[in-house]
């Protein structure tokens, strides 16, 4: 096959691959839109060879590897050697698209930080879904042996000794002023550090975002990363990273469209699923609309979600109007009649796609649905691989409408480059109530950003040593439009709801203070105890399990955050 510049989308890809062992990476631009704002900057190219080289000369199957493991299973600790191969293994859990963003994440970390990227997918098939990215190299984790700290790496949680939080609350590492910017090891720095960036993560994890922090990992050979999450908007407010940040992406919002185009490539099968379907019900319309449907609550109304659904559609005139009578659906002159649109609609349930063939049907609109699995399976490898082929082929339509704080629809943006009308969700924290109304106004807003959010930012500015409005530290962070509040607004009073409560702050560096049974919600069962630092008094917000200072009164609200421009 002779590649051209669109094939590698711009030289973000490199050609040392074979167009057989993975059609995805060459048959992408086909389908989707290029826009001529996006192009790779020349210095982010040049950082993806450089790691390219890297994954190569330390992956597994190399003697820097092997080297590297024996001394992490021994229990050596550091290396003498300055040029020995340090590693971040990324431990992806959740549904299909929290995995994607969350190893997006983990690999400009491991750009940043010149480490090799491993991933370890837990019981999914990697394989069956995604091409390996890197050439001569493989980016999935090998699993340890029996006595090697990679071994059960799903066992890793908040309460893990080795990881960072517990490490700075036990001792294990020095913080030389109490001020959380002169920390270091009491000797040697371990063989390997645990990172808990999980949602719902306290305050000592959190500081993994300070320089200090930052500096002090830098010392370690193997991280170790849990998240759920898409980070780069943290990683774009950490000190350290943000010349380099800079430098690659100029256009903060081409983040994860380039991150994404990058590393995901569905593998063949997957691929024909997006391709056939693509040609069969896609291709031939002029304009395609694709509509995301995700249900947090069980208990919603599917009614509620179709009317807010339908509210948005009309609003923004994203579809023909429509005069339905009791035998025929006419189409009624507006800016999209005289197109063939198709829609393409992905949901876990069949009968929102029922209703909009009924509202929109007919009359030049023709409405699709690949699949309605009925529930999510994480973990099952067929059900991952529809989800994967609906989600490119959300990124080749022309207009998007997706589910407040969806992974999924965010993926399906990010890849497409489009800002999606978002419908704002009702919040994953209440109980849904019999007799509720969720009918928010107006139904859905437009996204300033086609990056996908972070949904559990830390406010602490290690500097300052207080929480702050994160929005006003970066001109180019803003909140998301998955949730109520405008992003230009500071968060509301805490609501009643969360049920937070002043208590005495222990004298004790780690000491850790028993919670009320009665302010915990039903959601949280697990927790007893959280710890408590140094001070004059604490507020504990029991909703959200967040820890802050006493110069900081407000609680943190569930605001996510995305790059804009």
């Amino acid at each position: 096959m002779n590649t051209t510049a669109d094939h590698l989308l711009d030289g973000l890809l490199t050609a040392n691959f074979s167009y057989r062992s993975c059609r995805s990476r060459y048959e992408f631009s086909s389908y989707h839109k290029t826009s001529s704002s996006h192009k790779p900057p020349p210095y982010l190219i040049s950082k993806l060879r450089k790691q390219e080289a890297l994954q190569k000369r330390c992956g597994p199957g190399t003697a820097a590897y092997n080297k590297a493991l024996r001394r992490l299973d021994s229990g050596e600790g550091t290396a003498a050697d300055d040029d020995e191969c340090r590693y971040l293994v990324n431990i992806a859990f959740r549904g299909l698209g929290n995995r994607m963003l969350s190893v997006a994440s983990a690999f400009l970390y491991a750009v940043l930080t010149e480490r090799v990227l491993l991933v370890h997918w837990g019981k999914d098939d990697a394989a069956s879904l995604f091409c390996e990215p890197f050439p001569s190299a493989t980016w999935l984790l090998p699993r340890g042996g029996w006595r090697s700290p990679l071994r059960n790496l799903d066992d890793y949680n908040e309460k893990s000794k080795e990881s960072l939080g517990n490490m700075l609350q036990s001792g294990a590492i020095i913080d030389g002023n109490n001020d959380n910017n002169n920390v270091s090891w009491p000797s040697s720095p371990p063989g390997y550090v645990y990172l808990h960036l999980a949602g719902g993560y306290g305050y000592h994890d959190k500081l993994f975002y300070c320089g200090a922090h930052q500096r002090l990992l830098g010392e370690v050979p193997w991280l170790l990363m849990r998240t759920d999450s898409y980070l780069v908007p943290g990683l774009f407010l950490t000190e350290p990273f943000v010349g380099e940040l800079d430098a690659m992406f100029p256009e903060k919002d081409a983040a994860f469209y380039h991150l994404g185009r990058y590393l995901f490539h569905p593998s063949n099968d997957v691929w024909r699923l997006v391709t056939s379907y693509y040609r069969s019900n896609l291709a031939a319309a002029t304009r395609r609309v694709g509509v995301q449907i995700r249900v947090f609550h069980d208990k919603q109304p599917p009614q509620q979600v179709l009317d807010q659904l339908l509210s948005c559609v009309r609003n923004e005139k994203l579809l023909p109007e429509t005069t339905t009578t009791t035998k025929t659906t006419t189409t009624t002159a507006n800016d999209t009649s005289s197109s063939s649109v198709a829609v393409l609609v992905t949901s876990l349930s069949s009968w929102y796609h029922e209703r909009i063939q009924d509202k929109y049907g007919g009359g030049g609109v023709h409405v699709h649905q690949p699949s309605h699995e009925g529930r999510q399976r994480s973990g099952v490898t067929a059900h991952n691989m529809k989800a994967l082929s609906e989600m490119y082929l959300l990124s080749t339509c022309d207009v998007l409408v997706t589910s407040g704080f969806s992974t999924f629809g965010y993926v399906a943006q990010g890849l497409a480059g489009r800002r999606p009308w978002v419908m704002e969700r009702a919040s994953p924290f209440d109980e849904w109530k019999e007799g509720q109304v969720f009918a928010p106004e107006p139904p859905c807003r437009r996204a300033p950003s086609v990056e996908p959010c972070f949904h559990s930012p830390s406010y602490y500015d290690c500097a300052a040593r207080k929480d702050v409005e994160l929005d006003k530290v970066r001109p180019y962070i803003r909140r998301c439009v998955d949730e109520s509040s405008p992003f230009s607004r500071r968060p509301p009073p805490p609501p009643t709801r969360h049920h937070c409560c002043p208590l005495p702050r222990q004298r004790l560096p780690g000491a850790s203070v028993a919670l009320p049974p009665f302010l915990f919600p039903h959601r949280f069962p697990s927790v007893a105890a959280l710890p408590v630092s140094n001070g004059s008094h604490h507020q504990i917000c029991c909703r959200r399990l967040d820890l802050l200072h006493a110069n900081s009164p407000r609680v943190l609200s569930s605001t996510s955050l995305q790059c804009l421009f």
